[in-house]
């Protein structure tokens, strides 16, 4: 997670040429608008005296509560887009779409997710992992499996756990 502002060459734009299906071999890499957009949302600032860096997102959700925390997901829905035009496999999209809810989850508590937005860095996650899945076929990592499998268990017991409870009051209730 680099600290430099991404270089804005030409030549890591995408060439305007023929139609390439959904992660078809030569996908165009990710744009250098988006890759300067992560870096401002993510890590643009050296908080003083330290080596922390945050982005504009705490800043946002900090100033303007529920509208910062909006504005801070619109770069996480360009990168999940590419990702899905880019090929990238289900397993890493769902990798991606964790660390966003996550972040949306965690970000959207006063104070506490304004410091959570500043060290997740969410965008920065996805976009590596970006970079590393799009427009290849390669073999997805098992920590991808991993910790998908964990959040689908964690949902499960989320929804479940207080069903169960509920059904234990019920029982407790009608004898």
């Amino acid at each position: 997670m680099s600290s430099a502002v991404p270089p804005a060459s030409s030549a890591s734009r995408p060439s305007a040429g023929p139609w390439r299906a959904p992660g078809e071999l030569g996908t165009p890499p990710v744009p250098a608008w988006l890759r300067r957009l992560v870096w401002w949302m993510d890590s643009a600032f050296r908080v003083p005296g330290t080596e922390v860096r945050i982005g504009l997102d705490p800043i946002l959700g900090f100033v303007l509560p529920v509208v910062g925390d909006l504005l801070g997901s619109l770069p996480s829905l360009l990168i999940l887009s590419l990702a899905m035009r880019s090929g990238v496999p289900v397993v890493v999209l769902l990798r991606m779409v964790l660390n966003v809810a996550m972040d949306a989850a965690i970000g959207a508590i006063p104070l506490l997710g304004d410091v959570f937005d500043g060290a997740f860095h969410a965008n920065e996650k996805n976009l590596a992992l970006l970079d590393r899945h799009a427009g290849t076929r390669g073999p997805v990592r098992a920590e991808d499996y991993v910790v998908v499998g964990l959040a689908v268990a964690f949902a499960a017991a989320c929804i479940s756990i207080p069903i169960v409870l509920l059904a234990m009051l019920v029982k407790a209730l009608v004898e």
